[in-house]
C-alpha cells in the first residue's frame, strides 16, 4: 500500500487497541522507509514496529551524492520533512543509471520501436515491439555495477540485495536491532554472529508477546472444588487459589505461547462444597464455568461432559492399613538367627572337626591320649571350645594346623553372621502389614474407609464390598484414628492423598496390595476447547522439568516412607548360605585325615609285610590298631621316650651292663661262687628289668623282646666268665 494508505491504516489500528501489549507488526520493505515520507506523525503510530530495509554501505560517492541531492530537494520542495534519499530513490537513481548503461551498449534509438494499433484500440495485446527493444532489455537484465545502493544487479526479474536492516521504531526514531545476511542469518552484527538488540515491542514492553490471544480476549473463569482435608491439592486463602494443583496450572499456562488470563471462582463457601465433584464438572458443560482446576480424577462417565487434559499426578488406587510388629520376643530368641538345618549341620562340622585333630594328634600328642572316655571329652571339648577361641591342647602336627585354621576362619563367619542377625531380631523393628489384601477384609467382614464426595463407593462395591461396611472420612487426621481404633481395617484412596498421608503418618502405615488403575488427576475444558490439546502438551514438558520435581517435595514432603512388606522382613541365616564355606573346611579336613593315613601307612610299611600268621582281614585290622594305639616320637622327646632310649641302647649292646653288674662277676674266685654270682646277676638284671617303661611301649611287643634278650645277653657273660677262671 502507498505511504499515505498505510499512515491510515495504523491510525486505525492504534484506536482498536491494536498496537498495545502483547500484539505484534513487522513490515516489508515498502513501509519501512514510510518514517523517512511522512515523518514523525507515522512514528507516533507506529510505536515498536519492526521493519526490514536494504541495507546500503556508507561510502564517498554516497555521501556526495546525499549532498547533492538535499540541495537540489530543498529548492524544488520546500518544507519537506524528507532530508535525505530513501533506498528506494537510490534503487530508482541506480535504475535509471542502469538503463542508461544498456542503451550506450545496445545503441538504442527511437526510430527502431514500431508501435501498431488498430482502430484507437486500448488492447495492450496489439501492441508491437521491435527487435531494438528486445535487445535492451536483456542488455538490462545483464548490467552489473557498483552503484549508489550497492551492487546492481537483476536475477529472476528482482534487484538482488545481500544484507538487510532489522530496524525498531521507538520513540522518534529508528533503531538498528539487527541485520539479516546469507552468511549469519539474522545477527546482530553485519559481518559476524552476533545476539540482537534489545527490541521494544508495541505497549513498551521488552519481552517477546506470544504471538496471539484467545479469540474474544476474555478472562477464563476458573473453577475451584472446596477440598478441607486435604487442602495441599487446592485451597483458598484471602481470596486467592493456592495449592499442588494450582502451581501446576499456573506453570503450564506460562509457557503458552499466548497469554492465557485466568480468574478463580470457588465451588463453595471455604469449609462447604456447593455439591460433588461431578456437579462441578458439570458446570463446566453448562458453560458455568470455562475450565475446572483441581484435584478432578479423569473417568469416563465425566469425559461425556468434559474435555480433560492429560494427567499431572501418579495414578491408580490402594489400600491403606496399619503395621505392627510380628517378630516376639521370648526366652528362645536366641535360636532365630539360624535355621535348624544350619544348627544341626554347625554342629555336625564342630565333631567332624574335632574327630580329625583328635585322629591326627592322636599318635604324637599326648593332650590327645589316654582312657576312651577321656579322649572322647577331647574331642567334643576342644571342638566346641574353637567356638570362643579358647581351646588350650598344643597343636604338633602340621596337617591338625592346617584344618584348623580353615575352620577357625568359618567359625568367625557364622559367629559374625549369627550375632548380627540377632542384634537385628532384637533391636530392629519387624513392621508387617495387619491385612494383605481385600479378599481378607470380605471374609473377616472388617470396615473400610473411603474418601468423602469420591467415586470411591462405586469402585468398592464392584470389588464386592458390602455397602453397609463402608465409612467416608473427609481428612488425613481422620483416617489416622479411624485406622488406630480400629474403626475400619483398611483406607482405599487414590495414590496421591495416600502419599500425602504417609507424608504425615509413615512410621505406622503403608500402601499395600494391587493398584487398581486410574487416569489421575487432570483439568477439565469445555468439549472442542483448543486449550485441551496446549494444556496437555505443556503438562508433557513441565512433568520432566526440574520445577516439577519442586512441587511434588513440597506436596509429599522429602522424609522417605517406603512400602513395608515381606521383602523387607530379614529372615533366618539357612545352611545354603554357609554352604561353601562348609565345602571348602570339609574337604580340607577329610584330605588331611586322607594325607595323615597314607603318611603313616607308608612309614610303618615293613610292619605291614612282617606278620603273615593270620588271615588277612584279621591282619589287617591288628596291624592297623597297632598302628594307631602305638605312639611316635614328637618332635620333643619326653622322660618316657629318654627312658625307651636307654633300654634301646642295653639291648643293641650287651657289653654296656653296668658297672655294678660287672664287679658282682667279677668277685667270684672258684667254683663254688658261680650260683651266688648268677643269682646276683639275675637279681641286678631283674631289679634292672624291673624298672617302669614308658606307657607307649605297655603293650608293644618290642618292649618284651627286650627284655627277653636282656636276659640272654647276662646268661652268656657268666657262661664266658666260667671258662676263662
Amino acid at each position: 500500500m502507498s505511504h499515505l494508505l498505510a499512515f491510515k491504516f495504523f491510525q486505525l489500528a492504534k484506536d482498536e487497541g491494536m498496537m498495545g501489549q502483547d500484539f505484534v507488526w513487522i513490515t516489508a520493505y515498502g513501509l519501512t522507509d514510510i518514517f523517512d515520507v511522512v515523518g514523525s506523525p507515522a512514528l507516533d503510530v507506529m510505536q515498536g514496529v519492526l521493519g526490514v530495509k536494504p541495507h546500503v554501505q556508507d561510502t564517498v560517492e554516497l555521501q556526495n551524492f546525499t549532498r547533492r541531492w538535499r540541495k537540489k530537494h530543498r529548492l524544488e520542495n520546500p518544507g519537506t520533512s524528507l532530508s535525505e534519499p530513501t533506498v528506494s530513490g537510490l534503487y530508482a537513481y541506480d535504475t535509471i543509471w542502469a538503463l542508461a548503461l544498456a542503451a550506450e551498449e545496445t545503441r538504442y534509438n527511437d526510430s527502431n520501436f514500431v508501435s501498431v494499433t488498430n482502430n484507437g484500440s486500448t488492447d495492450f495485446e496489439r501492441i508491437g515491439t521491435s527487435k531494438a527493444a528486445e535487445k535492451l532489455r536483456g542488455t538490462l537484465l545483464k548490467t552489473n555495477f557498483q552503484g549508489m545502493s550497492g551492487k546492481f544487479q537483476i536475477q529472476d526479474m528482482q534487484l538482488l540485495s545481500s544484507k538487510y536492516e532489522i530496524i525498531n521504531i521507538v520513540g522518534q526514531e529508528k533503531r538498528v536491532a539487527g541485520f539479516w545476511t546469507p552468511e549469519f542469518s539474522i545477527s546482530g552484527n553485519s559481518s559476524s554472529m552476533a545476539e540482537l538488540g534489545t527490541i521494544i515491542w508495541p505497549g513498551g514492553n521488552k519481552t517477546p508477546p506470544r504471538g496471539w490471544m484467545l479469540p474474544m480476549n476474555k478472562t477464563l473463569k476458573i473453577g475451584v472444588p472446596v477440598k478441607p482435608g486435604f487442602a495441599e491439592f487446592v485451597k483458598f486463602e484471602n481470596g486467592i487459589a493456592k495449592g499442588f494443583c494450582i502451581d501446576v496450572f499456573e506453570a503450564v499456562v506460562r509457557e503458552l505461547p499466548y497469554n492465557v488470563s485466568c480468574n478463580y471462582s470457588e465451588f463453595g463457601d471455604g469449609k462447604v462444597s456447593k455439591g460433588t465433584y461431578d456437579d462441578l464438572v458439570y458446570r463446566v458443560y453448562l458453560k458455568e464455568y470455562d475450565a475446572v482446576v483441581g484435584d478432578i480424577t479423569i473417568l469416563a462417565n465425566r469425559s461425556k461432559y468434559v474435555d480433560f487434559t492429560l494427567p499431572y499426578t501418579e495414578s491408580g488406587v490402594r489400600m491403606l492399613v496399619p503395621v505392627r510388629d510380628q517378630r516376639q520376643k521370648t526366652a528362645w530368641t536366641f535360636l532365630k538367627p539360624l535355621t535348624t538345618d544350619l544348627w544341626l549341620g554347625t554342629g555336625a562340622f564342630f565333631i567332624f572337626t574335632g574327630f580329625v585333630v583328635w585322629f591326627i594328634e592322636h599318635r604324637t600328642n599326648k593332650d590327645f591320649r589316654g582312657p576312651p572316655a577321656s579322649q572322647i571329652g577331647s574331642v567334643f571339648y576342644f571342638s566346641f571350645s574353637t567356638l570362643v577361641f579358647a581351646h588350650k591342647e598344643r597343636i604338633v602336627n602340621n596337617l591338625s594346623r592346617i584344618v584348623l585354621v580353615v575352620w577357625l576362619f568359618v567359625v568367625l563367619i557364622v559367629q559374625q553372621s549369627y550375632t548380627a542377625s540377632l542384634s537385628s531380631i532384637l533391636t530392629v523393628e519387624q513392621l508387617q502389614p495387619t491385612v494383605t489384601n481385600l479378599e481378607e477384609v470380605i471374609r473377616k467382614g472388617s470396615y473400610v474407609g473411603y474418601l468423602n464426595d469420591s467415586f470411591l463407593p462405586g469402585l468398592l462395591k464392584r470389588l464386592k464390598i458390602d455397602e453397609s461396611k463402608m465409612i467416608a472420612f473427609d481428612s488425613p487426621a481422620e483416617y489416622n484414628e479411624a485406622l488406630s481404633t480400629g474403626k475400619v481395617a483398611v483406607i482405599v484412596d487414590e495414590i496421591p492423598y495416600l502419599k500425602v498421608f504417609l507424608s504425615r503418618y509413615c512410621q505406622n502405615y503403608t500402601m499395600i496390595g494391587p493398584t487398581y488403575k486410574f487416569d489421575g488427576f487432570g483439568y477439565a475444558f469445555p468439549r472442542g476447547s483448543p486449550l485441551t490439546p496446549d494444556i496437555s502438551r505443556g503438562i508433557l514438558k513441565f512433568a520432566s522439568d526440574s520445577k516439577m520435581v519442586e512441587l511434588q517435595k513440597t506436596l509429599y514432603g522429602d522424609m522417605s516412607c517406603p512400602d513395608k512388606d515381606d521383602s523387607q522382613i530379614s529372615s533366618s541365616l539357612t545352611l545354603h548360605s554357609f554352604q561353601g564355606l562348609f565345602i571348602i573346611t570339609g574337604a580340607s579336613s577329610m584330605l588331611a585325615l586322607i594325607l595323615h593315613a597314607v603318611i603313616t601307612v607308608y612309614n610303618n610299611q615293613h610292619d605291614l609285610s612282617s606278620d603273615n600268621s593270620l588271615t588277612s582281614w584279621r591282619r589287617w585290622l591288628a596291624i592297623i590298631s597297632k598302628l594307631f594305639h602305638e605312639g611316635d616320637s614328637p618332635n620333643t622327646p619326653d622322660k618316657d621316650e629318654l627312658a625307651m632310649a636307654n633300654v634301646d641302647s642295653i639291648i643293641e649292646s650287651p657289653l654296656s651292663i653296668p658297672n655294678h653288674v660287672i664287679e658282682r662277676l667279677d668277685s667270684g674266685t672258684d667254683t663254688g661262687s658261680l650260683p651266688e654270682v648268677e643269682g646276683t646277676a639275675d637279681r641286678d638284671l631283674s631289679v634292672q628289668d624291673a624298672e617302669p617303661t614308658p606307657s607307649a611301649y605297655v603293650h608293644s611287643e618290642r618292649g618284651h623282646n627286650g627284655v627277653a634278650s636282656l636276659s640272654r645277653s647276662g646268661s652268656s657273660i657268666r657262661r664266658r666268665q666260667r671258662i676263662m677262671e
